[in-house]
């Protein structure tokens, strides 16, 4: 896993000890699933946005923001990058439409 997503993971971990009056993230905590769900659809809202506009750099900028509050909501449900990055390795060379039609409803 990449550097920086370990640092930001073990951020992220202690963030939930945070006061959440001086934490972002610590906030988003106290607020609960449904603060963390509505900012990621936000996220992504914004990502589209700016893949429809064409502009690398707000590209990377909107993905970097949905792949941070991906990563709390992964944190708030004690679920990890790597975790991903796993399941990412299990369909690693398998078709996507076999993957989709393997899977579990």
């Amino acid at each position: 896993m990449s550097n920086i997503l370990k640092r930001l993971e073990t951020i992220l971990q202690q963030r939930k000890q945070d006061d959440p009056a001086a934490s972002y993230v610590a906030s988003l905590y106290d607020k609960g699933l449904d603060t963390i769900l509505k900012k990621i659809g936000e996220e992504a809202t914004e990502t589209v946005i700016a893949a429809k506009s064409g502009d690398k750099t707000q590209i990377i900028y909107e993905t970097a923001d949905l792949w941070f509050h991906s990563l709390v909501l992964l944190a708030q449900q004690d679920l990890s990058a790597d975790d991903v990055l796993k399941e990412l390795e299990r369909r690693f060379g398998l078709s996507g439409l076999d993957e989709k039609a393997n899977r579990t409803k």
